[in-house]
């Protein structure tokens, strides 16, 4: 199959998880404010059926006791023995708090942590502002995003922490900071800085990720200051949306037997044609479908079933 034809291939495979987001407004809530949130989830909640499984998870505000285990897929499962991110580390803050979704399994808090002191060591990041990770007890969301369902994915924002602590109220109300050109084309250069593609480096260089996601026109930067060693760059994926923070995925930990790996990227680097095709007119501009039927309680993975009903 000719790289073209490959490319046009895998954009109707991602078709289903891009209609999600676009008729959830996923790829452009991150920086949803707290009463901004509140009030889509007011609508969100009046249009879901009771057995939804989003209504069902999207409401819980404490994990699931037991041995942490993530169950399913990362855009269709849930998380038994969840354990949350501490609001404030040395090398980072937890925005967006009245989300309650700083919940994770325990090798995602752990990659958080090492990430954090990696990048101030590493990449001269001042600290980590850590966006949406996952539910208490994982599972879908009610607004903003098709995964985090299994506590293996986190949102790090493009914004460097400040020489000060955010208050709680700030967190839910400040913004991250656009990386990317009007234009889409490319970086916007009066913002990013060398910082940014050593803090992506850093956290694709560490072997327990299976992906990390930005934008387009973030993979075009990355591809071309890169040099010489690349292998780092198969694992950031372009994706729509993905300007104000990235999106790391980790693999399935150690003895997870009910957790789904992704398939592994392509080979190579990723800055050849399929980079390409996020610049053309159908890259640029997916055509919205419908939106899609809210997946039921009896359609997630067995396991989800007692996760939801533990009291």
């Amino acid at each position: 199959m000719r790289l073209t034809e490959r490319c046009l291939t895998r954009s109707w495979l991602f078709l289903p998880l891009l209609l999600t987001l676009l008729a959830s407004g996923g790829v452009g809530r991150a920086q949803d404010t707290a009463a901004e949130e509140a009030a889509n989830r007011r609508a969100v909640l009046a249009r879901l059926p009771d057995d939804a499984a989003k209504r069902v998870f999207g409401q819980e505000t404490s994990p699931a006791q037991g041995p942490a285990q993530p169950i399913g897929g990362y855009s269709k499962g849930c998380l038994a023995g969840g354990v949350p991110l501490p609001a404030d580390g040395a090398d980072w803050e937890v925005m967006r708090p009245s989300r309650n979704r700083a919940w994770g399994h325990p090798s995602l808090i752990a990659f958080i942590e090492g990430l954090a002191a990696a990048a101030r060591a590493q990449a001269g990041w001042p600290g980590l502002l850590v966006g949406d990770m996952g539910q208490p007890r994982g599972g879908p969301m009610l607004t903003g995003h098709a995964s985090h369902q299994i506590g293996l994915d986190a949102d790090i924002w493009l914004r460097p922490m400040p020489d000060r602590r955010f208050g709680p109220a700030e967190r839910d109300e400040v913004s991250s900071t656009n990386v990317v050109a009007a234009n889409g084309d490319d970086v916007d250069p009066s913002v990013w800085t060398p910082q940014h593609r050593k803090l992506l480096e850093t956290a694709a260089r560490n072997p327990n990720v299976a992906r990390i996601f930005v934008n387009p026109a973030i993979k075009r930067a990355l591809c071309r200051e890169a040099g010489a060693d690349r292998d780092w760059l198969r694992i950031i994926r372009p994706w729509w949306g993905h300007n104000y923070h990235f999106h790391v995925r980790l693999r399935c930990p150690p003895g997870a037997a009910e957790c789904q790996n992704q398939a592994l990227p392509p080979p190579g680097d990723g800055c050849g044609a399929d980079l390409a095709w996020w610049f053309t007119p159908e890259g640029r501009h997916p055509e919205p479908g419908p939106p899609p039927r809210p997946v039921l309680m009896s359609q997630m993975p067995a396991g989800c079933a007692s996760v939801a009903d533990q009291r």
